[in-house]
């Protein structure tokens, strides 16, 4: 047998490396002399630069940036040929590097993610594939555009430093000391959600919450944010809000479409093409993936979909072990998943499952490839009588 093990990542307790590390231990009891491949994976989030620089063989470039208070901090993004390189907002600008108790995205900014970008330029990098998910902004991208030279200035001339605050004051923006060389770099936009900038579904309302903002901030936000993109409309003659990702991020999505002709992709296909997973997929007799929960929104964007869809298009099965299911997880079903096993086998709180995710994952794992290796002895006998006893 030939596994190819292609999770994501299990939130706040297990790694997409430690699954895989996980699954070949079970396999090798049920399957002895199998072969076993793993490969990280993500969808445009946090861990999608690992995933990337892991199977592509990539190196790392470490530099100090602001972080989204503005403080200094240590960051890396990533290159895998001479001319390709790949940034992780979340490196600089993400949401676990202001603490709980600081967060506030009227003060946050996406500055040190444009320090990153810039410094990828100057090293004369052509393609630069940007992954949004995992942000502590809502700044619409400002202080990443500023960062690359991009000026946003007030009503009375001055500029802004970029944060989300900012949003409601911006009434002027100053392309003309743009980073030089930067319009002639292609941009990837590695994304998992289509929200636009405004309204309910966009950027503030969705997303805000989870960074810090108030009910009184949200509100505040969503103005400035709705007054942003209307002088982003009459600046570039294009509505923010029918630009399906503009919201990503904060808005970061918006700025790197419209200030940097990015596009937008969906994170798990550029990084399943960066890695040549189809590839990999000509020597796969079963692929195993999975999340830490599984459901209706796995469907779109994520991990577990993309890798369903890859594997229906090479008649590869594929069986998913996730941490827990939700309504809906049978919808990827439809989107090549064959088959979904969970690790909970009690009921239990969540605190208790992410401290024994270890032991449960595995259990789940040896129950998993106990019943694959059943249904092979039923196949090889044609006949549940005659099977052997196992």
């Amino acid at each position: 047998m030939h596994f190819l093990f292609a999770s994501d990542s299990f939130k706040g307790s297990l790694s997409s490396l430690q699954t895989a590390e996980l699954l070949q231990d079970a396999a090798e009891k049920i399957f002895p002399g199998c072969s076993c491949r793993s490969i990280p994976v993500a969808d445009g989030g946090e861990g999608t630069l690992d995933a990337i620089l892991s199977a592509c063989n990539g190196n790392r470039i470490s530099l100090s940036v602001q972080g989204p208070l503005g403080t200094p901090q240590k960051a890396a993004y990533g290159v895998i040929s001479d001319r390709q390189a790949i940034i992780e907002m979340a490196a600089a600008s993400g949401l676990p590097l202001v603490p709980e108790s600081m967060r506030n995205p009227l003060l946050t900014s996406s500055y040190g993610t444009g320090q990153l970008i810039a410094d990828a330029v100057c090293r004369g990098y052509t393609e630069i594939s940007v992954a949004v998910g995992g942000s502590a902004t809502n700044d619409g991208g400002m202080g990443c555009m500023r960062a690359l030279g991009i000026r946003f200035l007030d009503a009375n001339g001055y500029e802004l430093n970029g944060t989300g605050e900012d949003l409601e004051k911006v009434a002027f923006i100053d392309r003309s000391s743009l980073l030089p060389g930067i319009e002639s770099v292609s941009f990837h936009i590695l994304c998992d959600v289509t929200n636009p900038l405004c309204g309910k579904n966009g950027a503030t309302l969705v997303y805000g919450k989870q960074k810090g903002a108030s009910p009184d901030i949200l509100s505040r936000l969503e103005k400035g944010m709705c007054h942003y993109r209307d002088l982003l409309k009459s600046e570039y003659a294009i509505d923010p809000d029918q630009l399906p990702g503009a919201g990503a991020a904060g808005g970061l999505g918006c700025a790197l479409m419209l200030f940097l002709n990015g596009e937008m992709c969906p994170g798990i296909e550029k990084v399943l093409e960066l890695i040549h997973f189809d590839t990999l997929l000509e020597q796969t007799d079963l692929v195993i993936t999975g999340e830490g929960r599984t459901d209706a929104q796995s469907c779109h964007g994520k991990v577990m979909s993309g890798i369903g869809r890859h594997c229906l298009a090479k008649a590869v099965p594929v069986i998913a072990l996730s941490g827990s299911l939700g309504e809906g997880a049978e919808l990827l079903y439809e989107q090549g998943i064959d088959s979904i096993c969970t690790c909970i086998d009690a009921p239990m709180s969540l605190e208790e499952a992410m401290y024994n995710v270890n032991f449960l994952y595995t259990q789940a794992a040896l129950r998993m490839f106990r019943m694959l290796r059943t249904g092979m002895q039923l196949s090889a006998s044609g006949s549940v009588a005659n099977r052997s006893t196992v």
